[in-house]
């Protein structure tokens, strides 16, 4: 690998790259991101090999290990170039067969193909298939076409162009310019406009001035950062890059989270590569500009996403947050200016001074530009990784992409924002999300995480569920954290259990309040959005699990019981066989019990009943039906055959 010169060595050398790869020469993508590694993606890659291999089809096909494709619940996934054939759900024994049928014979194999669940059709093309045809993949579309470990992918599909465009025909402060221009605000979190922030690193006195990558994604479900950075290190680095050079630094860092061996040794073997081109490093391109890169593994604690403590761990300290009398652009790492922006925000820059502000501002609506990459989980029946511009509304994300609701169950909430963020209910599905209509309707855009809930949750126990998260990950340092969240966490926790009284909700208002005014550090005062949200939207089922010693969702164990309808019962003995506490009495042609005392309310009894039958009942805050005589018991074939 030869150093890079100048602009015109970089153009010259993708022009060769290009030279050598016949387009129509057929190239297999397998997604080998974590989802799909999991599923048996390297299984599938070896087999592939041998297969090619052994068929002698060397020189006739590619294969590339790609990133995550985003349709993380039908991994391992293959994509077949140019002709866009898509296959799901490979397993190593389809291999044989997708070569010498779809490689070969150009047949396509339909059984792999994808079902649209309304129509029942077989969908062949990628670009096709709702999921995807919905979305708009400006950031993450590059992740199901090149191979990580690979600069030459990169530069194949323009990479590192944005930057010889900046160092050779731009100040810096042009670049700066372009950036505020073109609105970009920060996807991890609060949404600060970047432009603002890299503009007071920019004019602040001290000449050492540092950029920070903020890959320490610990929402629970949310994995965008991580994909990302498995599937497109290079993008991140040209986009720090660029970073540095508007704001005047020469030293960068990627704080990434332990958990993720995949994107650090993808981020790791892109810095050595980008430095070999000459791309980071001395004298970058013939400009002048210097640029080196380094990685920080974090030790995973949630709160050090927050800036300050971010900062404050690379520093070797304690990961604790700090006060911001000064902003962490002014005065940050060792005291120095400091510009922090998460993984999908510095991915968006290329782009930005590639294409200009003028086009990136085409996408969004007037207060948050371009588009914004979601981790749709949850009830939800298509999960996976969703780019879409801002201003979509929640239902044709839910819907259109996601598939809504599996199983015929009902839509009751979308959890936005990471743990600190708020849940949203059905009568605000067409709420367009940006970052300020998110927050107006008591939630948060945060990094992208989107946990949607079906009518079988209970929004107590999950507002009960995120405090406790985030009582477990309070750093301690402040009392209003510390000590308000656990408070919270207790009195949720009895509510729950059917302790609750007379008091509670407005006890829980007050610590939230003295949270969101006195904590020290973003997770604090966020920490209380779970309850506000969950009280703002459903406040009828805090006071049925108050007053009423009743959750309307069926779900909290201590609040529910299971029996058995004595009129539907026709004792076929499945529900006692499987229940694991013994807690069902009865035998052949009599009605069975559930004894209420070694009833631990796991529901097997439930799953187990046939559904012809759907004798047991969950119930909840009623009394259970007293068990039937004995005599009255007996099951006749007359009774049964009914």
């Amino acid at each position: 690998m030869s150093r890079i010169n100048s602009p015109a060595e970089l153009e010259a050398f993708r022009k060769d790259i290009l030279s050598k790869r016949d387009p129509n020469i057929p190239c297999i993508t397998l997604c080998s991101g974590s989802a799909c590694h999991a599923s048996g993606s390297g299984d599938v890659a070896a087999r592939l090999e041998a297969e090619i291999t052994k068929q002698g089809l060397r020189d006739r096909v590619y294969i590339r290990r790609t990133g995550c494709h985003g349709f993380c619940e039908r991994g391992p996934i293959i994509v077949i170039h140019p002709d866009d054939i898509c296959y799901f759900q490979i397993q190593p024994d389809d291999v044989a067969e997708i070569i010498s049928q779809t490689i070969v014979e150009k047949k396509v194999v339909e059984r792999l193909l994808y079902t649209d669940p309304i129509t029942q059709e077989k969908i062949v093309h990628e670009s096709d298939i709702p999921f995807y045809k919905n979305q708009t993949r400006l950031v993450f579309g590059s992740n199901g076409s090149i191979d990580p470990k690979s600069i030459d992918d990169y530069l194949a599909i323009g990479g590192y162009s944005a930057l010889a465009k900046a160092l050779s025909a731009m100040s810096a402060e042009q670049v700066l310019e372009e950036v505020k221009k073109s609105n970009l605000r920060g996807r991890g979190g609060g949404g600060f406009p970047a432009g603002r922030k890299w503009e007071g690193s920019r004019n602040a006195p001290e000449k050492i001035k540092y950029v920070i990558v903020n890959a320490d994604e610990g929402d629970p479900g949310a994995y965008m950062d991580r994909a990302l950075l498995e599937g497109n290190p290079h993008a991140i680095l040209e986009g720090l890059t660029l970073g540095a050079y508007a704001v005047g630094s020469n030293e960068g860092y990627i704080y990434v989270r332990q958990e993720y061996p995949l994107a650090v040794e993808n981020v790791h073997t892109a810095i050595r590569q980008a430095e070999a081109c000459g791309l980071l490093g001395k004298n970058i391109l013939g400009s002048g500009f210097d640029f080196i890169v380094k990685v920080h593994q974090g030790a995973g604690a949630f709160v050090c996403g927050e800036s300050t403590a971010l900062m404050t761990a690379l520093e070797g300290k304690a990961g604790e947050p700090r006060p911001k009398y000064i902003r962490s652009n002014i005065k940050g790492l060792w005291n120095r200016p400091s510009v922090l922006n998460n993984v999908e925000t510095w991915a968006n820059v290329p782009m930005i001074i590639n294409q200009g502000a003028d086009w990136f501002t085409q996408y969004g609506t007037a207060g948050s530009k371009g588009t914004k990459i979601f981790s749709l989980v949850g009830k939800i029946t298509n999960t996976g990784l969703v780019e879409v511009p801002m201003g979509t509304p929640l239902r044709d994300i839910i819907f259109k992409i996601g598939g809504g609701i599996p199983g015929g169950r009902k839509f009751k909430a979308v959890q936005t924002g990471g743990p600190s963020g708020g849940c949203i209910p059905e009568q605000l599905l067409d709420l367009e999300v940006g970052f300020d209509e998110l927050t107006k309707a008591g939630s948060m855009m945060g990094s992208g995480g989107m946990i949607v809930m079906d009518e079988d949750t209970c929004m107590v126990d999950v507002s009960r569920y995120f405090i406790e998260f985030l009582t477990d990950e309070s750093c301690g340092k402040c009392t209003p954290c510390r000590e308000g969240l656990r408070q919270m966490l207790k009195i949720l926790t009895n509510i729950t259990e059917g302790k609750g009284k007379e008091g509670d909700i407005e006890l829980l208002q007050a610590l939230s309040e003295t949270a969101i005014e006195a904590a020290l550090c973003a997770l604090g005062k966020s920490a209380p959005n779970p309850f506000l949200s969950t009280l703002r939207y459903f406040r009828d089922e805090y006071e049925a699990h108050i007053k009423e010693k009743r959750c309307p969702a069926l779900s909290c164990k201590e609040l529910i019981a299971y029996h058995i309808d004595p009129t539907q019962c026709k004792a076929c003995m499945i529900c006692a066989r499987k229940c694991p506490a013994e807690a069902i009495t009865g035998a052949k042609n009599q009605i069975h019990v559930i004894d209420q005392k070694k009833c631990t309310k796991c529901g097997t009894c439930l799953e187990a009943c046939p559904p012809r039958f759907a004798a047991v009942r969950k119930t909840s805050g009623v009394p259970v039906p007293p068990p039937l005589p004995e005599e009255e018991r007996i099951i006749t074939r007359k009774s049964k055959e009914k």
